[in-house]
């Protein structure tokens, strides 16, 4: 099964996110079908913190993908903010 979640990247005390297309079976920092967005919750305001492909988060779904409950919280948040700002 596909599932999109949160691979942890960055160093010590700093972490990053990629937002992943992945199998469920793989290990979380593991193999990805496809990197689908970013998350960065230390960065500071004056930079872009999260950045999501809303249109391939569409196409995974679409298709069964299932979304990890943080993921869904931040496509949530993410798709309300783009409406907002079009």
């Amino acid at each position: 099964m596909v599932v999109i979640r949160l691979a942890r990247g960055g160093s010590k005390k700093r972490p990053f996110y990629n937002l992943v297309a992945t199998d469920s079976r793989d290990r979380r920092d593991g193999r990805f079908i496809e990197r689908v967005g970013f998350y960065n919750p230390v960065g500071s305001e004056h930079v872009e913190n999260l950045r999501i492909a809303l249109d391939r988060v569409h196409y995974w779904t679409s298709v069964g993908a299932q979304l990890s409950p943080a993921v869904a919280r931040l496509v949530k948040d993410y798709s309300a903010k783009a409406a907002v700002t079009a």
